[in-house]
């Protein structure tokens, strides 16, 4: 196994923490190369380390958003936040998040200031790593639960944003439970024809909601923002 692939003996033994190698990662994201090259298709990564994934994705997202966007600053900068928002990750190691958020900000970063030169600003700069402190989180992936510094559960459910465009410049963002967006149908006997008269807490299913177009279940943001200008989305709490 190639030094590279492990941090140390001890945490391979207590965590199974072994890195994908970058010719496996490469390999891998050639697989699904369309959605690696759709700048908003969203990714999730439930071990994700320090990053080896996402950062191969987040690469060839910011190519995309070069070639389609290098004319006009705005545009590529606009483009490259939305590439970050569709980026998640989650590790129960606290050094790993941290060099996985750093990671990702560093390569996002070098390519924003290359392609915008004098038009690259601290906002956007702030605005990315608040995105990325929320979208990469220490978790525990099979229990859907974040934990502590020792990597322990808590009782705090993994929360995840989803974050959309609208209005332009807008970002929008709704908040989301992990578990819940894993989960089937609360109940897929249900009426949702004869339910959808009783709103959106049904049976005491308050983390799902009648979609009122659709008339399925869907499920209910823990918390929804205000669209708010990209650059000064971090005001948001």
């Amino acid at each position: 196994m190639d030094n590279s692939q492990i941090k140390s003996k001890e945490r391979v033994a207590e965590r199974g923490e072994v890195f994908t190698a970058e010719r496996e990662v490469c390999a891998m994201c050639d697989l699904v190369k369309e959605e690696c090259e759709r700048i908003d298709s969203r990714f999730l990564e439930p071990a994700c380390g320090d990053g080896n994934f996402l950062a191969e994705i987040l690469r060839r997202k910011l190519d995309v958003v070069k070639k389609k966007y290098k004319k006009s600053t705005y545009e590529y900068e606009q483009n490259s936040v939305l590439a970050i928002t569709s980026i998640y990750g989650i590790d129960i190691m606290m050094d790993n998040v941290t060099s996985c958020r750093e990671r990702m900000y560093s390569i996002w970063e070098k390519e924003y200031k290359a392609n915008c030169k004098s038009d690259a600003n601290d906002e956007t700069r702030e605005a990315v790593k608040y995105i990325l402190s929320l979208n990469i989180v220490l978790g525990n992936a099979l229990s859907m639960m974040c934990v502590d510094e020792n990597g322990e559960d808590t009782d705090e459910p993994i929360i995840f944003p989803e974050w959309s465009f609208v209005l332009g410049a807008q970002l929008k963002r709704r908040d989301y439970r992990f578990d819940v967006l894993l989960k089937e149908n609360p109940d897929e006997n249900m009426y949702c024809d004869q339910l959808s008269m009783f709103g959106d807490d049904v049976m005491g299913n308050e983390n799902w909601m009648i979609d009122p177009i659709t008339n399925e279940w869907i499920p209910k943001p823990v918390r929804e923002f205000a669209p708010i200008h990209y650059r000064r989305v971090n005001e948001d709490e």
